[in-house]
């Protein structure tokens, strides 16, 4: 079902990741369409961060390759989508996805919900709505326990958010928590759900972003670990120098298979590989 629904949507695999070459109106467009349609479907915002958490763990790669979106939100991740070959490919930035998504949904008439966070930015988020989205219904808006739940409390929210007749869910439960718990609810709860981590603060303004001159040159992540180090110093001073080590070794190794196979096409047409000047 998700190779057709992403017909047409170039895609490339990074440290054995896939991201979609998508952009803020086409993911737009794919999660209303299918929340009109009552599907369950899982949308992930990848980072440098999920690639890296992919490329240790080949459980969670699983999950992210199982997601019906995956959309480029760091800057790091659309320039490798371009040395790829994917050179329109664009950023798609959670926290700008959001009231993108939710502006679709009030004009559509589709109930959305919220699920993670802590009840105080809940509450902001749900008194910003009521004053620059008044027509959208919010059906749904829960803070989980910060703790492993029981099969049965799982249970319970999956019901709660099916008889809320929310047919957007935003999951701000963080990386790997949210994408797995997307995975596990991908056709149990009928919604679109779309793990959007840190926007709910910022949406909320219980964070601040960084501006968007630092955010087109890709240094968004010098000004959050400046703002969070003890949280997010091991996601970038760790993850970001391995990914563009790695990355540069994925570039060489389809470099090199790219020139084998000319070889070997150039060997076939008894050319021998060589072209002499005349």
């Amino acid at each position: 079902m998700r190779a057709t629904e992403l017909r047409g949507l170039e895609s490339r695999s990074l440290l054995g990741m896939r991201v979609d070459a998508t952009s803020y109106e086409d993911a737009t467009e794919r999660i209303v369409r299918w929340a009109r349609d009552g599907a369950s479907r899982s949308v992930g915002i990848a980072t440098v961060n999920n690639v890296m958490e992919a490329y240790d763990d080949p459980s969670y790669r699983e999950v992210m390759n199982g997601a019906d979106l995956v959309t480029p939100d760091g800057m790091l991740l659309v320039w490798g989508l371009r040395r790829l070959g994917v050179g329109s490919a664009t950023r798609v930035y959670g926290p700008d996805l959001t009231p993108l998504v939710l502006a679709a949904a009030a004009r559509e008439g589709l109930a959305v919900g919220f699920h993670g966070s802590t009840p105080a930015v809940l509450d902001a988020m749900r008194a910003r709505l009521a004053r620059e989205l008044p027509a959208l219904r919010v059906a749904y808006a829960v803070s989980p326990p910060f703790r492993t739940l029981t099969v049965g409390e799982e249970a319970q929210i999956a019901r709660d958010i099916e008889a809320s007749g929310a047919k957007i869910v935003f999951v701000g439960l963080g990386c790997p928590k949210q994408e797995i718990w997307m995975h596990e609810h991908r056709g149990v709860i009928p919604a679109v759900m779309v793990g959007v981590g840190a926007a709910f603060d910022f949406y909320a303004g219980t964070k601040r972003q960084a501006p968007r001159w630092m955010q087109r040159s890709s240094l968004e992540w010098v000004f959050r670990l400046a703002t969070e180090p003890r949280r997010l110093w091991r996601r970038y001073l760790r993850h970001n120098p391995r990914f563009m080590v790695l990355f540069a070794k994925q570039l060489l190794r389809d470099r090199h298979k790219g020139d084998s196979r000319r070889d070997a096409a150039a060997i076939d047409d008894g050319s021998g590989g060589r072209r002499h000047a005349t």
